[in-house]
């Protein structure tokens, strides 16, 4: 059986190789590393100018990871912007929105990482936490905590216990939406992974599980991506 291919959402940002300093689309070696760990095949996804693409980008896939990376805008959940939010980054919120919309109608399997876990909060209705203190290691530095599963829920289906997982975010769930249920927390009561009842594999968590060894998440996204029908074009 050929493995489910996991389309990846990635950075846009100026990056510099050799002698060049370009526009760059970047993701971290560590998402592609974790769905290859986890059985599947990694395709990366950069922002496209036509958000409307999404669609058909996602019909190509089995399932569908939105990665970590920049603030979400703060306009997108009617707030406005604290000055410790960061820049934002609109091409990448326009275009990961159509994925997560997409991803939704379709039925297809849906994890989001960090940002992934916001931007989908917000897309659902919810509104966003603009900083938060005691998540990271430090700048550039990722920490660690402990988050608690809820019982019953599709993330304590695939982590029963109390794990240590690796954290980097200064932003979290603040109204969770109202079609998502909650289904880890810190210790500080921060949401650290919702889902979508009812409809489908659909999963967010607050942490990096591309940067620990843990990858009972990942295979749980792959597992549903193999089982979802020959289409495709596969």
């Amino acid at each position: 059986m050929s493995k489910p291919l996991i389309g990846i959402s990635t950075y846009l940002e100026s990056a510099r190789w050799g002698v060049w300093e370009l526009p760059a689309a970047l993701l971290p070696a560590g998402y592609p590393r974790l769905v290859r760990a986890a059985g599947g095949l990694a395709a990366m996804l950069p922002p496209d100018d036509d958000p409307a693409a999404a669609a058909e980008v996602v019909a190509r896939l089995d399932g569908l990871v939105i990665a970590g990376g920049a603030d979400v805008e703060p306009v997108l959940y009617g707030a406005e912007p604290s000055p410790r939010t960061g820049p934002p980054a609109r091409d990448r919120d326009a275009w990961e929105l159509a994925l997560i919309d997409a991803a939704l109608t379709s039925g297809t399997p849906l994890l989001g990482i960090c940002r992934g876990l916001q931007l989908l909060n917000v897309a659902l209705g919810g509104t966003l936490v603009q900083h938060l203190e005691g998540h990271t290691g430090g700048r550039g530095v990722f920490g660690e905590h402990t988050v608690e599963p809820v019982p019953g829920t599709l993330y304590a289906s695939l982590v029963p216990e109390a794990s240590s997982v690796p954290a980097y975010h200064h932003q979290c769930v603040d109204r969770l939406a109202p079609s998502l249920v909650a289904s880890a927390h810190a210790d500080d009561g921060t949401v650290e992974a919702a889902e979508l009842p009812g409809g489908g594999w659909v999963l967010g968590v607050q942490w990096h599980p591309e940067m620990g060894r843990d990858l009972r998440v990942a295979e749980g996204l792959v597992r549903a991506a193999a089982c979802l029908p020959v289409a495709n074009g596969a």
